[in-house]
Protein backbone atom coordinates (compact mmCIF):
# COMPACT_ATOMS: atom_id res chain seq x y z
CA UNK A 1 0.00 0.00 0.00
CA UNK A 2 1.31 3.36 -0.53
CA UNK A 3 0.70 6.38 1.49
CA UNK A 4 1.80 10.42 1.09
CA UNK A 5 2.05 12.29 3.90
CA UNK A 6 3.72 15.77 4.95
CA UNK A 7 6.20 16.73 7.54
CA UNK A 8 5.83 20.09 9.82
CA UNK A 9 7.29 21.93 7.30
CA UNK A 10 5.09 20.56 4.72
CA UNK A 11 7.92 18.20 3.13
CA UNK A 12 5.98 15.49 1.12
CA UNK A 13 6.88 11.68 2.10
CA UNK A 14 5.62 9.01 -0.23
CA UNK A 15 5.66 5.69 1.33
CA UNK A 16 5.48 2.39 0.23
CA UNK A 17 5.77 -0.64 2.61
CA UNK A 18 6.99 -3.85 1.23
CA UNK A 19 7.12 -6.29 4.37
CA UNK A 20 7.84 -9.16 2.19
CA UNK A 21 11.36 -8.43 1.62
CA UNK A 22 14.80 -7.46 3.54
CA UNK A 23 15.89 -4.10 1.35
CA UNK A 24 14.73 -0.54 1.16
CA UNK A 25 15.17 1.85 -0.94
CA UNK A 26 15.28 5.86 -0.01
CA UNK A 27 15.27 9.05 -1.95
CA UNK A 28 15.38 12.95 -1.82
CA UNK A 29 13.76 14.24 -5.39
CA UNK A 30 14.34 18.03 -5.50
CA UNK A 31 12.66 20.23 -8.15
CA UNK A 32 16.07 21.48 -9.72
CA UNK A 33 18.40 20.80 -12.57
CA UNK A 34 19.67 22.71 -15.65
CA UNK A 35 16.58 23.72 -17.05
CA UNK A 36 15.83 26.29 -13.75
CA UNK A 37 19.34 27.76 -14.56
CA UNK A 38 20.56 30.52 -16.81
CA UNK A 39 23.88 31.62 -19.12
CA UNK A 40 25.51 32.89 -16.03
CA UNK A 41 25.53 29.69 -13.79
CA UNK A 42 24.71 27.09 -16.10
CA UNK A 43 25.45 23.90 -14.42
CA UNK A 44 25.54 24.85 -11.23
CA UNK A 45 22.53 22.23 -9.75
CA UNK A 46 25.01 19.36 -11.17
CA UNK A 47 28.04 20.70 -9.32
CA UNK A 48 26.02 21.20 -6.19
CA UNK A 49 25.22 17.58 -6.86
CA UNK A 50 28.81 16.80 -6.53
CA UNK A 51 29.88 18.84 -3.67
CA UNK A 52 26.97 17.08 -1.55
CA UNK A 53 29.59 14.28 -1.02
CA UNK A 54 32.58 16.46 -0.01
CA UNK A 55 32.47 16.88 3.51
CA UNK A 56 29.89 17.80 6.30
CA UNK A 57 30.47 19.69 9.48
CA UNK A 58 30.44 16.22 11.44
CA UNK A 59 31.55 13.76 8.51
CA UNK A 60 34.79 14.12 5.71
CA UNK A 61 34.69 12.84 2.41
CA UNK A 62 36.14 9.61 3.04
CA UNK A 63 33.81 8.90 5.77
CA UNK A 64 30.74 9.44 3.77
CA UNK A 65 32.40 6.68 1.58
CA UNK A 66 32.72 4.53 3.99
CA UNK A 67 29.24 4.67 5.01
CA UNK A 68 28.55 4.13 1.63
CA UNK A 69 30.28 1.08 1.47
CA UNK A 70 29.76 -0.20 4.22
CA UNK A 71 25.42 0.06 3.62
CA UNK A 72 25.89 -2.00 0.54
CA UNK A 73 27.68 0.46 -2.03
CA UNK A 74 24.38 2.11 -3.67
CA UNK A 75 24.11 5.66 -2.03
CA UNK A 76 24.53 7.76 -5.22
CA UNK A 77 23.15 10.80 -7.03
CA UNK A 78 22.10 12.55 -10.44
CA UNK A 79 21.35 15.48 -11.81
CA UNK A 80 19.10 16.14 -14.89
CA UNK A 81 17.23 18.93 -16.95
CA UNK A 82 14.09 18.83 -14.09
CA UNK A 83 15.39 17.15 -11.18
CA UNK A 84 18.35 16.39 -8.78
CA UNK A 85 17.58 13.22 -6.54
CA UNK A 86 19.89 11.63 -4.03
CA UNK A 87 19.15 7.91 -3.51
CA UNK A 88 20.30 4.48 -1.39
CA UNK A 89 19.06 1.30 -1.77
CA UNK A 90 20.20 -0.84 1.69
CA UNK A 91 18.82 -3.24 4.12
CA UNK A 92 16.00 -2.64 6.60
CA UNK A 93 18.57 -2.18 9.34
CA UNK A 94 20.99 0.44 7.63
CA UNK A 95 17.90 2.47 6.60
CA UNK A 96 18.18 4.97 9.60
CA UNK A 97 21.95 5.40 8.77
CA UNK A 98 21.25 6.21 5.22
CA UNK A 99 18.71 8.96 6.16
CA UNK A 100 21.10 10.20 8.02
CA UNK A 101 24.15 10.44 6.13
CA UNK A 102 21.76 12.05 3.28
CA UNK A 103 20.24 14.66 4.90
CA UNK A 104 23.39 15.85 6.56
CA UNK A 105 25.05 15.92 3.17
CA UNK A 106 21.97 17.97 2.07
CA UNK A 107 21.73 20.78 4.96
CA UNK A 108 25.68 20.07 6.67
CA UNK A 109 27.99 20.40 4.03
CA UNK A 110 30.46 22.34 4.00
CA UNK A 111 31.37 23.42 0.49
CA UNK A 112 35.26 23.70 1.31
CA UNK A 113 36.64 26.21 -1.23
CA UNK A 114 39.70 23.76 -1.74
CA UNK A 115 37.69 20.87 -2.37
CA UNK A 116 35.32 23.42 -4.64
CA UNK A 117 38.49 23.80 -7.16
CA UNK A 118 39.66 19.95 -7.10
CA UNK A 119 36.06 19.17 -7.80
CA UNK A 120 36.25 21.63 -10.62
CA UNK A 121 38.48 19.62 -12.25
CA UNK A 122 36.90 16.71 -11.86
CA UNK A 123 33.43 18.34 -13.79
CA UNK A 124 35.65 19.57 -16.50
CA UNK A 125 36.62 16.18 -17.37
CA UNK A 126 33.38 14.59 -17.37
CA UNK A 127 32.13 17.21 -20.13
CA UNK A 128 35.35 15.97 -21.98
CA UNK A 129 34.21 12.73 -21.11
CA UNK A 130 30.69 13.60 -23.13
CA UNK A 131 32.51 15.90 -25.56
CA UNK A 132 34.33 12.43 -26.77
CA UNK A 133 31.26 10.85 -27.22
CA UNK A 134 29.45 11.09 -30.43
CA UNK A 135 26.54 9.18 -29.67
CA UNK A 136 26.55 12.03 -26.47
CA UNK A 137 26.90 14.92 -28.34
CA UNK A 138 24.47 13.85 -31.11
CA UNK A 139 21.87 13.96 -28.35
CA UNK A 140 22.93 17.55 -26.38
CA UNK A 141 23.81 19.47 -28.94
CA UNK A 142 20.44 18.66 -31.28
CA UNK A 143 18.26 19.38 -28.31
CA UNK A 144 20.82 22.86 -27.24
CA UNK A 145 20.08 23.76 -31.11
CA UNK A 146 16.32 23.17 -31.28
CA UNK A 147 15.92 24.96 -27.92
CA UNK A 148 17.94 28.11 -29.20
CA UNK A 149 19.34 29.13 -26.08
CA UNK A 150 16.41 28.24 -23.98
CA UNK A 151 17.91 26.41 -20.24
CA UNK A 152 15.96 23.13 -21.57
CA UNK A 153 18.44 23.10 -23.93
CA UNK A 154 21.43 23.65 -21.82
CA UNK A 155 24.15 20.98 -20.98
CA UNK A 156 23.32 19.48 -17.14
CA UNK A 157 27.42 19.23 -16.82
CA UNK A 158 27.21 23.06 -17.88
CA UNK A 159 29.80 25.13 -20.25
CA UNK A 160 33.49 24.72 -19.11
CA UNK A 161 34.10 28.91 -18.68
CA UNK A 162 31.13 29.18 -16.80
CA UNK A 163 31.99 25.53 -14.44
CA UNK A 164 35.26 27.49 -13.80
CA UNK A 165 33.37 30.59 -12.32
CA UNK A 166 31.78 28.74 -9.43
CA UNK A 167 32.14 29.86 -6.11
CA UNK A 168 31.44 29.11 -2.60
CA UNK A 169 28.97 31.47 -2.25
CA UNK A 170 26.81 30.66 -5.05
CA UNK A 171 26.70 27.23 -4.33
CA UNK A 172 25.17 27.98 -0.94
CA UNK A 173 22.93 30.68 -2.64
CA UNK A 174 21.59 27.74 -5.13
CA UNK A 175 20.86 25.58 -2.38
CA UNK A 176 19.14 27.35 0.04
CA UNK A 177 16.84 28.92 -2.85
CA UNK A 178 16.04 25.52 -4.21
CA UNK A 179 16.74 22.96 -1.45
CA UNK A 180 13.41 23.86 0.65
CA UNK A 181 10.68 21.49 1.87
CA UNK A 182 8.02 22.58 -0.81
CA UNK A 183 10.13 22.06 -3.61
CA UNK A 184 11.21 18.36 -2.11
CA UNK A 185 9.58 14.75 -2.15
CA UNK A 186 11.08 12.09 -0.37
CA UNK A 187 10.50 8.36 -1.33
CA UNK A 188 10.91 5.28 0.91
CA UNK A 189 9.50 1.35 -1.06
CA UNK A 190 10.85 -1.59 0.80
CA UNK A 191 10.97 -2.94 4.40
CA UNK A 192 10.64 -0.69 7.13
CA UNK A 193 8.91 0.31 9.97
CA UNK A 194 6.19 3.02 9.42
CA UNK A 195 6.18 4.60 13.36
CA UNK A 196 10.15 4.69 13.65
CA UNK A 197 10.89 5.99 10.13
CA UNK A 198 8.36 9.22 9.62
CA UNK A 199 9.99 10.14 13.14
CA UNK A 200 13.63 10.05 12.07
CA UNK A 201 12.19 12.19 8.96
CA UNK A 202 10.54 14.31 10.88
CA UNK A 203 13.83 15.09 13.14
CA UNK A 204 16.19 14.91 9.89
CA UNK A 205 14.18 17.05 7.55
CA UNK A 206 11.51 18.50 9.93
CA UNK A 207 13.24 21.85 10.33
CA UNK A 208 14.08 22.82 6.33
CA UNK A 209 12.40 25.93 5.65
CA UNK A 210 10.28 26.72 2.48
CA UNK A 211 9.77 29.33 0.21
CA UNK A 212 8.01 30.17 -3.35
CA UNK A 213 10.28 32.71 -4.57
CA UNK A 214 11.74 30.79 -7.74
CA UNK A 215 12.11 30.65 -10.76
CA UNK A 216 9.39 28.76 -12.54
CA UNK A 217 10.24 26.41 -15.74
CA UNK A 218 9.13 28.16 -18.82
CA UNK A 219 8.29 26.66 -22.51
CA UNK A 220 10.32 26.59 -25.21
CA UNK A 221 9.31 27.62 -28.85
CA UNK A 222 10.90 24.50 -31.02
CA UNK A 223 13.45 25.67 -34.05
CA UNK A 224 13.69 23.32 -36.38
CA UNK A 225 18.04 22.81 -37.29
CA UNK A 226 20.34 21.06 -39.03
CA UNK A 227 23.35 20.81 -36.77
CA UNK A 228 26.80 19.28 -38.10
CA UNK A 229 30.04 18.73 -35.90
CA UNK A 230 33.07 16.91 -37.57
CA UNK A 231 35.24 14.89 -35.01
CA UNK A 232 37.55 12.27 -36.32
CA UNK A 233 36.47 9.34 -35.90
CA UNK A 234 35.21 6.39 -38.08
CA UNK A 235 31.94 6.76 -38.04
CA UNK A 236 28.53 8.93 -38.84
CA UNK A 237 25.95 9.50 -35.99
CA UNK A 238 22.80 10.68 -37.05
CA UNK A 239 20.32 11.67 -34.58
CA UNK A 240 16.34 12.97 -35.99
CA UNK A 241 13.86 15.00 -33.78
CA UNK A 242 10.53 15.43 -33.93
CA UNK A 243 8.93 17.89 -31.81
CA UNK A 244 6.50 15.40 -29.36
CA UNK A 245 4.87 16.09 -26.41
CA UNK A 246 5.44 17.06 -22.60
CA UNK A 247 4.96 14.42 -20.11
CA UNK A 248 1.88 15.50 -18.07
CA UNK A 249 0.06 14.55 -21.86
CA UNK A 250 -2.64 11.91 -21.18
CA UNK A 251 -1.01 10.52 -24.87
CA UNK A 252 2.18 9.34 -23.25
CA UNK A 253 0.84 5.93 -23.07
CA UNK A 254 0.44 5.79 -26.42
CA UNK A 255 3.58 7.64 -26.97
CA UNK A 256 5.39 4.70 -25.24
CA UNK A 257 3.76 2.20 -27.31
CA UNK A 258 4.47 4.03 -30.50
CA UNK A 259 8.25 3.92 -29.38
CA UNK A 260 8.41 0.17 -28.40
CA UNK A 261 7.15 -0.49 -32.13
CA UNK A 262 9.07 1.57 -33.89
CA UNK A 263 12.47 1.53 -32.39
CA UNK A 264 13.57 0.92 -29.00
CA UNK A 265 13.55 -3.23 -29.01
CA UNK A 266 15.56 -6.06 -30.74
CA UNK A 267 12.47 -7.20 -32.69
CA UNK A 268 10.72 -2.93 -33.36
CA UNK A 269 10.57 -1.58 -37.06
CA UNK A 270 13.77 0.31 -37.51
CA UNK A 271 15.94 -2.71 -35.98
CA UNK A 272 14.58 -5.29 -37.82
CA UNK A 273 14.45 -3.58 -41.52
CA UNK A 274 17.67 -1.73 -41.41
CA UNK A 275 19.83 -3.60 -39.19
CA UNK A 276 18.59 -7.16 -39.50
CA UNK A 277 17.00 -7.25 -43.28
CA UNK A 278 19.27 -4.68 -44.80
CA UNK A 279 22.56 -4.92 -42.52
CA UNK A 280 23.76 -1.33 -42.92
CA UNK A 281 24.15 0.01 -39.22
CA UNK A 282 24.67 -1.98 -36.00
CA UNK A 283 22.92 0.42 -34.01
CA UNK A 284 19.54 1.82 -34.16
CA UNK A 285 16.67 3.12 -32.11
CA UNK A 286 14.17 5.70 -31.06
CA UNK A 287 13.58 6.94 -27.98
CA UNK A 288 11.29 9.57 -26.15
CA UNK A 289 12.81 12.91 -24.62
CA UNK A 290 9.78 14.95 -22.62
CA UNK A 291 9.74 17.01 -19.90
CA UNK A 292 7.28 19.41 -18.23
CA UNK A 293 6.66 21.53 -20.71
CA UNK A 294 7.21 20.41 -24.00
CA UNK A 295 8.85 17.50 -25.48
CA UNK A 296 11.15 15.29 -28.49
CA UNK A 297 10.84 12.06 -30.25
CA UNK A 298 14.04 10.85 -31.51
CA UNK A 299 15.67 7.76 -33.76
CA UNK A 300 19.24 7.64 -33.70
CA UNK A 301 21.44 5.99 -35.81
CA UNK A 302 25.50 5.40 -36.05
CA UNK A 303 26.91 4.00 -39.03
CA UNK A 304 29.95 4.19 -41.22
CA UNK A 305 29.75 7.07 -43.70
CA UNK A 306 28.64 4.97 -47.06
CA UNK A 307 25.42 3.82 -45.90
CA UNK A 308 24.68 7.10 -44.59
CA UNK A 309 21.91 8.24 -47.30
CA UNK A 310 20.07 5.21 -47.40
CA UNK A 311 19.83 4.63 -43.68
CA UNK A 312 18.25 8.48 -43.66
CA UNK A 313 15.87 7.22 -46.74
CA UNK A 314 14.99 4.07 -45.09
CA UNK A 315 14.21 5.47 -42.06
CA UNK A 316 12.05 7.59 -43.52
CA UNK A 317 10.25 5.16 -45.61
CA UNK A 318 9.28 3.50 -41.99
CA UNK A 319 8.11 6.80 -40.53
CA UNK A 320 5.83 7.33 -43.73
CA UNK A 321 4.65 3.82 -43.78
CA UNK A 322 3.31 4.40 -40.54
CA UNK A 323 2.00 7.23 -40.80
CA UNK A 324 -0.14 6.20 -44.06
CA UNK A 325 -0.77 2.12 -43.00
CA UNK A 326 -0.54 2.58 -39.11
CA UNK A 327 0.49 -0.08 -37.03
CA UNK A 328 -1.36 -3.38 -37.10
CA UNK A 329 -3.35 -4.72 -34.36
CA UNK A 330 -1.27 -7.67 -33.83
CA UNK A 331 1.88 -4.91 -32.81
CA UNK A 332 -0.02 -2.65 -30.64
CA UNK A 333 -1.47 -5.48 -28.56
CA UNK A 334 1.61 -7.78 -28.21
CA UNK A 335 3.33 -4.63 -27.54
CA UNK A 336 0.90 -3.68 -24.69
CA UNK A 337 1.53 -7.11 -23.33
CA UNK A 338 5.20 -6.85 -23.11
CA UNK A 339 5.05 -3.11 -21.71
CA UNK A 340 2.80 -4.55 -19.03
CA UNK A 341 4.88 -7.46 -18.15
CA UNK A 342 8.18 -4.91 -17.64
CA UNK A 343 5.94 -2.59 -15.44
CA UNK A 344 5.43 -5.87 -13.42
CA UNK A 345 8.09 -6.72 -12.87
CA UNK A 346 9.99 -3.39 -11.80
CA UNK A 347 7.41 -2.72 -9.49
CA UNK A 348 9.02 -5.75 -7.63
CA UNK A 349 12.58 -3.78 -7.48
CA UNK A 350 12.36 -1.53 -4.18
CA UNK A 351 14.77 1.62 -5.81
CA UNK A 352 12.05 0.97 -9.24
CA UNK A 353 9.07 1.46 -6.66
CA UNK A 354 10.59 4.07 -5.17
CA UNK A 355 11.70 6.16 -7.85
CA UNK A 356 7.85 5.47 -9.58
CA UNK A 357 6.21 6.35 -6.73
CA UNK A 358 8.32 10.04 -6.14
CA UNK A 359 8.13 11.38 -9.86
CA UNK A 360 4.62 10.66 -9.61
CA UNK A 361 3.73 13.10 -7.14
CA UNK A 362 6.71 15.72 -9.01
CA UNK A 363 4.98 15.31 -11.81
CA UNK A 364 0.91 14.40 -11.75
CA UNK A 365 1.03 15.65 -8.04
CA UNK A 366 -0.91 12.31 -7.14
CA UNK A 367 0.18 7.97 -7.55
CA UNK A 368 -1.19 5.59 -9.59
CA UNK A 369 -0.95 2.63 -8.10
CA UNK A 370 0.19 -0.71 -11.00
CA UNK A 371 -2.63 -1.82 -11.61
CA UNK A 372 -3.77 2.17 -12.54
CA UNK A 373 -0.77 1.99 -15.25
CA UNK A 374 -1.66 -1.02 -16.43
CA UNK A 375 -5.57 -0.57 -16.89
CA UNK A 376 -4.39 2.96 -18.68
CA UNK A 377 -1.95 0.89 -21.05
CA UNK A 378 -4.61 -1.61 -21.31
CA UNK A 379 -7.19 0.99 -22.78
CA UNK A 380 -4.97 1.84 -25.63
CA UNK A 381 -6.19 1.62 -28.92
CA UNK A 382 -4.34 1.11 -32.72
CA UNK A 383 -6.53 3.73 -33.79
CA UNK A 384 -5.28 6.23 -30.80
CA UNK A 385 -1.26 5.25 -31.07
CA UNK A 386 -1.65 5.88 -34.88
CA UNK A 387 -3.23 9.33 -34.32
CA UNK A 388 -0.41 9.88 -32.23
CA UNK A 389 2.45 8.92 -34.78
CA UNK A 390 0.71 10.90 -37.58
CA UNK A 391 0.78 13.61 -35.08
CA UNK A 392 4.14 13.53 -34.54
CA UNK A 393 5.89 12.12 -37.28
CA UNK A 394 6.24 15.23 -39.03
CA UNK A 395 9.09 14.79 -41.87
CA UNK A 396 8.81 18.76 -42.56
CA UNK A 397 9.31 19.46 -38.91
CA UNK A 398 12.00 17.54 -37.95
CA UNK A 399 15.80 18.87 -36.88
CA UNK A 400 18.77 16.51 -37.28
CA UNK A 401 22.30 16.26 -35.77
CA UNK A 402 25.02 15.21 -37.68
CA UNK A 403 28.20 13.94 -35.76
CA UNK A 404 31.95 12.48 -36.65
CA UNK A 405 32.91 11.53 -40.00
CA UNK A 406 30.94 14.07 -42.08
CA UNK A 407 31.43 13.00 -45.84
CA UNK A 408 30.79 16.14 -47.90
CA UNK A 409 28.86 14.14 -50.26
CA UNK A 410 27.08 12.53 -47.51
CA UNK A 411 26.13 15.24 -45.45
CA UNK A 412 24.85 17.51 -49.17
CA UNK A 413 22.38 14.66 -49.89
CA UNK A 414 20.67 14.36 -46.16
CA UNK A 415 20.81 18.38 -46.11
CA UNK A 416 19.03 18.50 -49.80
CA UNK A 417 16.83 15.59 -48.29
CA UNK A 418 15.83 17.74 -45.13
CA UNK A 419 15.47 21.02 -47.15
CA UNK A 420 12.56 19.37 -49.34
Amino acid sequence: MITTTRLSNGLTVVLERMPYLKSVSFGVWVKVGSAYENAMNNGIAHMLEHMFFKGTKTRTAKQLADITSMIGGNVNAYTSKECTNFYATTIDEYLPLAIDMISDMIQNSMFNVDELEKEKGVVLEEIDMYDDSAEDMCHEMLQREIWNNHPLGYLISGEKDVVRTFTREQLIEFRDLYYTADNMIISIAGNYTEYAVLKQLEMCFGTIPSTALRQELTTPIYKKCLYKDEMDIEQMHINIAFPSINNLDERRYELTVMNSILGENANCMLFQRIREDMGLTYSIYSYESSFATTGLFHIYAATNPEPALMIYDEIFKIVEEVKNEGFSEKDVEETKKQICVNLTIASENTKNRMNSNAKHVMRYGCISTLEEVIGRVNAITKDSVNLLARDILDESLCSIALVGNLDKKIVKGIEERWKR
